[in-house]
């Protein structure tokens, strides 16, 4: 009996080689998110701060997800024209959740819903960033999140592997998990005015989560390829 190719030789994510690989983008992913860690301990972050950096890692994984669903199964023809419709549909869907977020994000935690403060906007966003120095933390994250584009999703072939429909969900169930367990955490901390020890508690937590995410995610992609 023969063995097909899919028989014959593991997924990648299965070989050793696979394995060893994984680790760059948990490394990269890891070493991104001690950037704000910095920031809590060097340039004495708060919560806000913290809050605002995690929001634009929000729109950072919609942009890559983007990017996920164009290149996914290329071979297909019936998923370019599925490509057509699911990348707007995401873009606008997604991109009004995240926007939400961040007007509640600004609102709650940076003062835009006082009296009197300017309603929150891509001007003030910017204006926030380059106040508390979050540009090199934002760049960190981008290039971690690069990094796993580039080395799990096109080099070790999971584009391939990859259904539109799944990349669709896929962002949500990241975002809702973490920012619901940050968000009430940072409630807590401004209620204790925003002590050290509790940020840095923040970030780990953090932390745990994205890898816990990342992980999983490879998982997935793992299973079903074989």
């Amino acid at each position: 009996m023969t063995t097909s190719p899919t028989e014959a030789q593991p997924a990648v994510s299965e070989t050793a080689e696979g394995r060893a690989g994984g680790w760059v983008s948990v490394v990269a992913l890891v070493l991104a998110n001690l950037v704000p860690l910095v920031g809590v301990l060097v340039w004495r972050w708060e919560v806000f701060p913290l809050l605002l950096l995690f929001w634009l890692e929000n729109v950072l994984v919609g942009l890559f997800n983007v990017a996920k669903m164009l290149v996914a199964s290329p071979t297909q023809p019936l998923s370019w024209a599925a490509k057509l419709f699911l990348i707007p549909f995401f873009t606008v869907h997604y991109g009004m959740f995240t926007l939400v977020h961040g007007v509640f994000v600004m609102g709650l935690f940076g003062g835009a819903f006082r009296s009197g403060a300017p309603p929150p906007d891509a001007a003030l966003v910017c204006q926030v960033v380059r106040e508390h120095k979050l540009q090199w933390a934002v760049a960190g994250l981008a290039l971690s999140h690069a990094v796993s584009f580039a080395w799990n999703y096109i080099a070790r072939g999971e584009y391939r592997r990859a259904g539109l429909a799944d990349l669709m969900r896929q962002p949500y169930g990241r975002v809702v998990v973490l920012h619901l367990t940050v968000l009430g955490g940072a409630a807590l901390l401004m209620a204790l005015r925003s002590p050290m020890g509790g940020l840095v508690l923040l970030v780990l937590l953090k932390i745990a989560l994205d890898l816990r995410a990342h992980l999983r995610e490879r998982r997935r992609f793992a299973v079903s390829a074989v």
